[in-house]
């Protein structure tokens, strides 16, 4: 699948209730608000183009983003949970993407390699229509999905995200072997920032 074909979308409209008063995709991470540095690793994969939903916070999201080249969406109803987000998401998907690459705003430790992986793996004619990252025998995030499952995307509620969907999937989904620990880490407390931060000082700075 070339690069035109695929959209990457970054749901950053959270409220981050976990971590009080603070919205986690601000916080700083090696030099940059966290938001930027998901953000920043979309714009370095294949995915074309990287929209941004907002909500929670937008004005201070949009100001995080600044000087990137991002579609950036509000979501005006995010307080009713993450399905919402990525309905406006998927809504905003140009027509000439077969697929969207749907990335979490507070796991940035996410490789670029790791995005690719998944856009690659994806081969509608061949039935694989989901493509889901694996490292040490567990899956994680992000998902890529072919243009085929849009419209139950949209369709989802509440605060829970699309892997609901899987059960009924099968063989239409690929799992996809990755080096790479960072899908399995999200940002959802103080502690685990601090934990994001020296995981981020110690890794290789080419940011796979």
């Amino acid at each position: 699948m070339s690069a035109p074909e695929t959209a990457a979308i970054v749901l950053a409209a959270g409220c981050s209730r976990r971590m009080g008063a603070a919205n986690k995709l601000l916080l700083p991470l090696a030099g940059a608000p966290m938001v930027r540095r998901v953000a920043e690793t979309a714009l370095e994969s294949r995915a074309r183009p990287v929209i941004v939903v907002t909500g929670h916070e937008a004005d201070a999201i949009t100001g995080a983003l600044a000087g990137l080249p991002l579609v950036l969406v509000r979501n005006p109803g995010y307080g009713s949970g993450l399905a919402s987000s990525l309905g406006v998401g998927i809504a905003a998907v140009p027509a000439e993407c077969a697929a969207a690459l749907v990335l979490l705003g507070d796991m940035p430790h996410v490789r670029r390699a790791t995005l690719d992986a998944l856009i690659a793996a994806l081969d509608a004619p061949a039935g694989r229509t989901v493509a889901v990252p694996v490292h040490d025998g567990r899956r994680g995030n992000p998902v890529i999905w072919h243009r085929r499952h849009f419209a139950a995307l949209r369709r989802l509620e509440g605060d829970r995200g699309a892997r609901r969907l899987f059960p009924r999937l099968g063989s239409a989904i690929v799992d996809v072997p990755v080096d790479d620990p960072g899908i399995h880490i999200d940002i959802d407390s103080e502690e685990a920032t601090t934990r994001g931060r020296n995981a981020r000082s110690s890794r290789a700075p080419d940011r796979r």
